[in-house]
């Protein structure tokens, strides 16, 4: 399968431009902070009559407008990431906290004769990769169940509006940035509406779409071509927990082959069933769906992850030993 072709990325706009977004809101541009496949993220601000100041609350991520990303995410939060819908869900299930930035407006600009989409969002802090970098690839038991349970709750949520996130990794958690004990499920660019009206996206494998995503967390539904799913973002999670907890996959050495990679998940998942009384239970995530299409029950996984944080006590080092 050919990489996906690489849009560039746009021309920056001037520090203290004034956007106006689709509510009539104005924002004003700071310095860019940040740059992701194909856009720019910058510091931004309500007062548009005083320059950003360092610590602002908001950034506004800008892409061209013809670029797919933002369009994608963009509708992602306009149609199931509103921030009442989020309180309401919140009150719901008594939490908190619940681990999706805030959408505050979105609109299309124009600077010498460029055309760009905006999106204005909560300013995050740092992303988990560089904290598991900075920790030699492995997190704490105790952290990588923390940010399960709340990972959890966020997969509930959007996959209770129609939505799956398919792009579930390091990378795109990111810490607060006045808090940096809440941790962040952010871009949306790869969100897919898997239930468009209640109705559920078929099964059909595409091997010519096979293997897409991110290789090391990649689900075996994606592997066949499948179109993402509640139960591959669940698997996609399970994954990433291992290799929070391990420093490393089992596949970590064929990364370069998709298909063995794939035949190498098929068995760590077969092998966690076996093992699943007494190791980590995530790697069988995919069973909370007897059916490409079963409703949602992720409240299994946080039982689950109390009990393995109470009970199972188990050794990374031991599920690495099994394959």
């Amino acid at each position: 399968m050919a990489p996906p072709r690489k849009r560039a990325l746009p021309k920056p706009l001037p520090e203290g431009f004034i956007l106006t977004d689709s509510e009539k809101k104005k924002w004003r541009l700071g310095r860019i902070i940040g740059q992701g496949g194909c856009g720019l993220i910058y510091l931004a601000s309500h007062d548009v009559d005083r320059p950003v100041a360092a610590d602002t609350d908001f950034v506004i991520k800008l892409e061209y407008q013809e670029n797919g990303p933002l369009f994608s995410e963009l509708k992602f939060y306009q149609r199931a990431a509103k921030p009442e819908s989020m309180e309401k869900w919140k009150r719901s299930r008594k939490l908190v906290f619940l681990g999706i930035p805030t959408y505050w407006g979105s609109g299309l600009a124009e600077y010498n004769e460029l055309r760009y989409r905006f999106m204005a969002m909560d300013r995050l802090g740092t992303d988990l990769q560089k904290v598991c970098e900075h920790n030699g690839g492995r997190l704490k038991t105790a952290t990588v169940l923390q940010l399960g349970r709340g990972l959890v709750d966020v997969l509930e949520y959007i996959h209770e509006n129609e939505y799956v996130h398919a792009d579930i990794k390091a990378a795109n958690l990111m810490l607060g940035c006045r808090d940096p004990e809440q941790v962040y499920l952010a871009d949306y660019g790869l969100s897919y509406r898997y239930c468009p009206d209640g109705v559920h996206k078929e099964y059909k494998e595409n091997p010519k779409k096979g293997h897409n995503g991110t290789i090391e967390y990649t689900s075996l539904d994606a592997h066949k071509g499948l179109a993402p799913s509640r139960r591959g973002d669940l698997q996609i999670l399970g994954f990433c927990l291992l290799h929070w907890l391990c420093g490393s996959l089992p596949w970590d050495k064929v990364l370069k082959n998709p298909t063995q990679v794939q035949e190498a998940k098929a068995r760590s998942v077969v092998t966690s069933m076996y093992y699943s009384q007494g190791m980590c239970p995530y790697l069988s995530s995919y069973n909370l769906y007897s059916s490409f299409a079963q409703v949602h029950k992720s409240r299994w996984v946080i039982i689950w992850v109390s009990k393995t944080c109470t009970e199972l006590k188990w050794s990374p080092a031991l599920i690495m030993s099994m394959y």
